[in-house]
């Protein structure tokens, strides 16, 4: 299979992926999708963290929830599930302790309503929720800045196909990677070796390569954190974060892999909670920001696809917004997933809620569910 891929040159665009870029949906999808209701509809544009199905789990930081770490599907979580369907679960270290019950929770979730799909960050390098792990024997791999360093594309195919290989074997569906910023600032906390370089025209090849790694094991990627956290010194995860770079300047960067990513033909493109306000002209995050989603990624860029929010539990967001504002206004904003609310709950009623009185749309739910229900139609083709 390498060998077929390296035979399409290293960069890999859309003439070497099968994915349908388009956003079209078939018949058995219109029929699905007339069936379902509002709530069921809902719930498919919310991925979650297992903690968020279980109220009675207070925590503030992420450091409360390896405290008492949950690692199991319980009664209250199938409860409050029975109201409040979910599409996806991401799971994270603290959720995984070894094979059995990795593989436990994973088949007590894909039970749960909403028939959710499983997720993970396992970029590489210091993000890598199961290499990281002792009880798992599988091979590490280090930081995409050491492999962008090689030059060689094929190095990051290697590294999307043994990441996809055991993410497949343990039963996952999308991976949240392959990082796509270009890590321009050396004072960048964040991305840093994250990165495959900070020159876009090294990691854009690399970043389609590796995706197709996790195409050819089965697992669909997700490229991140648009429109890119590369030239960024703060953290998003704890507060307020900005990139004072012009959409020109983007374009001839951070745009040179987001667009090698689109034209591939990748599924998912993960928002940045960072302000760009020499492009919105506003200090809004861009996860919130209608010019960055519509206007520049779907309009300039043409991406169809699903575009899913980075966690909404984060420092740039909750600092902010309360989790139901965040849900509603970040869908208006053009995102079809919302990743990791605070407050499920909260962000869940917050979203029926807008629908009921006028401020979303129905027919805008529609769109996004569109395109989850497509992605799924091939997740399960890969089971």
């Amino acid at each position: 299979m390498l060998a077929a891929i390296l035979a399409c040159g290293t960069l890999l665009f859309t003439s070497c992926s099968d994915d349908d870029s388009s956003s079209g949906s078939s018949n058995e999808e219109e029929e699905q999708l007339r069936q379902m209701t509002l709530r069921e509809k809902v719930g498919q544009m919310f991925y979650v963290r297992p903690e968020t199905l279980a109220p009675s789990i207070e925590w503030n930081s992420y450091d409360d929830l390896q405290i008492d770490p949950l690692q199991e599907v319980t009664d209250e979580m199938k409860r409050v599930n029975e109201q409040y369907p979910v599409g996806g679960v991401i799971l994270y270290a603290w959720n995984i302790d070894d094979e059995k019950q990795l593989a436990q929770i994973i088949s007590d979730i894909r039970k749960l309503k909403g028939q959710p799909v499983l997720c993970i960050d396992e970029e590489g390098g210091r993000v890598a929720r199961i290499a990281q792990n002792p009880n798992f024997d599988v091979e590490v791999i280090g930081p995409m800045g050491d492999i962008g360093k090689t030059g060689d594309p094929k190095n990051a195919y290697h590294a999307g196909n043994v990441i996809g290989t055991y993410l497949s074997k343990y039963g996952f569906d999308i991976d949240f990677a392959p990082v796509a910023d270009v890590n321009t600032n050396p004072d960048n906390i964040i991305i840093g070796a994250r990165a495959f370089s900070d020159d876009p025209q090294v990691a854009a090849p690399m970043v389609t390569n590796y995706l197709q790694g996790l195409k050819d094991a089965g697992i669909v990627g997700c490229v991140k954190h648009f429109p890119g956290h590369g030239d960024t010194q703060n953290d998003s995860h704890t507060g307020y974060v900005q990139s004072l770079k012009t959409w020109e300047e983007m374009k001839d960067s951070e745009m040179v892999t987001f667009k090698a990513g689109i034209q591939w033909g990748c599924q998912l493109i993960m928002t940045a909670h960072i302000a760009v306000p020499n492009v919105t002209n506003s200090d809004i995050p861009s996860t919130l920001s209608s010019v960055v989603l519509q206007d520049k990624l779907r309009g300039e860029l043409g991406y169809q696809n699903i575009i899913i929010t980075d966690g909404m539990e984060m420092g740039a967001i909750t600092q902010h917004y309360s989790s139901g504002e965040a849900a509603v206004r970040s869908i208006q904003a053009g995102v079809d997933i919302v990743l990791g609310p605070k407050d499920f709950i909260e962000a869940f009623d917050a979203v029926m809620e807008a629908v009921e009185t006028g401020t979303i749309t129905e027919e805008r739910i529609n769109q996004s569910v569109r395109r989850i229900l497509k992605m799924k139609k091939g997740l399960k083709s890969n089971r």
